[in-house]
């Protein structure tokens, strides 16, 4: 009786956390659900954020610069204003002020990226697109105004080997008569990556003979002469890029015989082109310090015929067609495709182990447990009944957690779906979620420990409710079995939330809605096949005494939960945190009293904690400025983007360990597999980089990190070779298989 009541109150507590985790999601959000906008867009491949540098304010005569910036996801690009064999060139649509009038891109050198046969212009890691801004002397923001809007449009294709089209919209609040300097050093660099002006004015010329452009430029700086140059053209479809060319030096004349594009769609009088040293190491970015120079050539002519005109050049067409009859093939004719059901079978899986984790199998064992009590029918007709009550319980609790992960996954596709990098277990990226489950973990202690009973607190219609909807309870239950799985992932899960994050919104569902049924097999099973009934032990005394010892796994959860707490608010918010804990249990045991006492103890007991959560509930949930993990050391280096692919370029294999301290598994292997010194050895002398990405906190880079390799959560082993694809380890991780991984390096 009391365990019913107990499911309720607690699974009740659990159903708020819905709400706490949408609210924390969106609090932590680059992005902001209403009509002030947003200067951050996430996507999973990249992330681009609106910038202004306006050391004197927003004044006519004085420098105003606006750009977007753009971080890309390792192996992710996007394009130069001639995308070269493929692509389509990032567009930026400005919203000013009256007054305001944005210039041309100062596009900043960018990389030759090679792709099968093709050869584009585009940009990798992080960069920033500077606009200048004219403020005219007729700007008039009016007396009292403090700041202007600044809207922006951008759309971009970004590739790897697929290529998808995305788009943001970006608001910015810009002080009139204050500084905004903030940014000053990255507008500095990328001002000083944008190509040069040749000296004196100096030009070049290119001739067309055949299917090729003779090219001679004088006046190229002395730094460059004699060295092997790279050439970009700035019109698109007018030179070959991926076809071989020569070059030479008579003097101080450069000279070039490159191709024609066999698509070219014009035939210009003029062709800019940006000529720069070539590097020994593949691309040219923004931020190397060989600088670009600017030549515009001049065509004498007469240019071979063109071609018909496209809108968009084959291969990227090919490219774009291709992407679209791959995300048409994942399902045909309401079939699911192979893949499919290998996600949906990995999830069924991953749901049944999700069981034995330390925080899920005490519920499970409550539940097994309550069972026992619906099989302890005498007599014909009170089996009969007995049998139809526990089939009805198994139902109803594999319902609650059916449709609870359908609601979790739901809420999860729908944040990915408006624009936030987020993945499996993203609630527990939010201080107040913590709290939350720290709380209700505090509560299901407490009350198996036998401090209370739940009873006891609630008025006497609600306590006796279980006697009119028993079904409800179990239904709860598994709602609340839900919550506390949340923060685990079991093996089997990681690939197939990887691919559910990636498949139309029915088909991902239905993996959240097999994760769901292997989470609540084992009771539905219990309930529904007399033979595992009939094994499950008699009621008894040893039933109090399984109770109270449940009691300490939930216990030591609470314990993880305030350290996980510590990892977001820092040691004030773990210890506010404890001090509320104390309060709730001072609350929860005055309403146990009975007669005067309870009516003084309990009224002044909720002041009490009143108190404290005005005291100390703000420093709960506020993020503590990141610092390096307490378990840090020599051996670990902290994940950027890019770095390791940088590492793999110089020849180094890496070591990828993405964790989280509210990720149990991740601990576990951290603390185990991680730590074990054969390992370690190995690890040495392979020369392997090690890398720990913390997902503890909100970070969209390595969510889309996660989502490049193909999963949605944490945690993710990944171990990079030179010339050879990732490789993706199990999320158990045991010591003999990552020693056989890296014996074969």
């Amino acid at each position: 009786m009391h365990q019913r009541r107990f499911h309720r109150l607690a699974a009740a507590l659990a159903l708020c956390l819905a709400s706490a985790s949408w609210t924390g999601a969106s609090a932590q959000s680059g992005l902001n659900f209403g009509a002030a906008g947003s200067s951050v867009v996430a996507t999973p491949h990249l992330r681009a954020e609106l910038l202004a540098h306006a050391p004197q304010g927003v004044t006519a005569g004085q420098p105003l610069w606006l750009g977007l910036a753009i971080d890309h996801q390792p192996g992710w690009h996007t394009y130069w204003k001639n995308p070269g064999d493929s692509g389509l060139p990032i567009q930026l649509d400005w919203t000013l002020p009256a007054g305001l009038d944005a210039g041309e891109i100062a596009w900043p050198l960018p990389r030759k990226i090679a792709i099968g046969t093709l050869l584009n212009y585009g940009y990798e890691g992080a960069m920033l697109l500077p606009v200048p801004v004219t403020v005219a002397s007729t700007f008039a923001p009016g007396p009292l105004a403090q700041d202007i809007r600044i809207d922006l449009h951008a759309s971009w294709l970004v590739c790897r080997e697929t290529c998808l089209p995305e788009e943001g919209r970006f608001t910015l609040q810009l002080p009139i008569r204050s500084s905004t300097a903030l940014n000053g050093a990255a507008f500095e660099a990328a001002w000083q990556a944008r190509p040069r002006p040749l000296a004196d004015g100096a030009q070049g010329q290119a001739q067309p003979d055949g299917q090729q452009l003779q090219i001679s430029v004088p006046g190229l700086p002395a730094a460059l002469r004699g060295k092997t140059l790279d050439l970009f053209p700035e019109t698109p479809q007018v030179i070959a890029s991926a076809s071989p060319w020569t070059q030479a030096w008579n003097g101080n004349l450069w000279t070039a015989r490159i191709p024609v594009s066999p698509e070219r769609s014009s035939s210009p009088a003029t062709l800019p082109v940006v000529l720069v040293e070539q590097s020994a190491e593949p691309g040219v970015g923004q931020g190397v310090e060989r600088p670009g120079y600017r030549a515009e050539l001049q065509v004498p002519g007469p240019w071979p015929p063109v071609a018909a005109v496209a809108g968009v050049s084959p291969a990227l067409k090919s490219a774009l067609e291709a992407n679209a009859a791959q995300a048409a093939g994942t399902a045909v004719s309401g079939a699911p495709a192979p893949a499919l059901l290998a996600a949906l079978l990995g999830a069924l899986l991953g749901g049944l182990i999700l069981n034995l984790m330390p925080c899920v199998f005490p519920i499970l064992a409550i539940k097994l447990v309550g069972f026992t009590r619906h099989g302890a029918g005498h007599g014909a007709g009170s089996a009969q009944r007995a049998r139809h009550a526990l089939r009805a319980n198994g139902l109803a609790y594999t319902a609650g957690v059916l449709l609870s992960f359908l609601a979790l996954g739901a809420l999860m596709l729908g944040l990915r779906a408006a624009g936030q990098a987020i993945g499996w277990g993203f609630q527990l990226q939010s201080p107040a979620v913590v709290a939350a489950l720290a709380a209700l973990f505090t509560l299901i202690a407490l009350n198996l420990a036998g401090a209370f009973e739940f009873g006891h607190l609630l008025p006497s219609s609600l306590a006796g409710l279980h006697l009119r909807h028993p079904v409800a309870d179990s239904f709860l239950t598994g709602v609340l079995a839900v919550a506390v799985a949340s923060p685990c992932t079991a093996p089997f899960m990681g690939a197939a939330l990887g691919l559910a994050a990636q498949l139309p919104a029915s088909w991902a569902l239905a993996v959240f809605a097999a994760l769901g049924l292997g989470l609540a097999l084992p009771c539905l099973v219990a309930s529904w096949v007399p033979a595992v009934a009939r094994a499950l032990p008699r009621p008894g005394a040893w039933m109090d005494i399984a109770r109270r010892l449940l009691a300490f796994p939930m216990f030591a959860t609470v314990v993880w939960l305030v350290w996980v707490l510590g990892q977001q608010s820092g040691i004030d918010g773990a210890g506010a945190l404890l001090i509320l804990l104390v309060g709730l249990g001072l609350v929860v045991w005055a309403m146990s009293l009975t007669g005067r006492a309870r009516r003084w103890m309990a009224a002044g007991s909720i002041a009490v904690m009143a108190l404290l959560l005005w005291a100390f509930a703000p420093q709960v949930i506020r993020m503590a400025p990141a610092t390096p993990s307490a378990d840090a050391s020599p051996r670990w280096q902290a994940w950027a983007p890019g770095a390791a692919e940088q590492i793999v370029a110089s020849g180094r294999p890496v070591f990828v360990d993405f964790t989280a301290a509210w990720c149990v598994t991740c601990q576990y292997n951290k603390q185990t597999t991680l730590a074990n010194a054969e390992v370690l050895a190995d690890l040495a002398r392979k020369n392997v980089a090690l890398l720990r990405a913390d997902w503890t906190r909100r970070d969209p880079a390595i969510t889309a990190a996660l989502t490049a390799l193909g999963r949605n959560g944490v945690p993710v082993y990944v171990l990079y070779r030179p010339g050879h694809p990732p490789v993706l380890l199990p999320e158990v991780l045991s010591v003999a298989q990552l020693r056989a991984t890296i014996a074969g390096l």
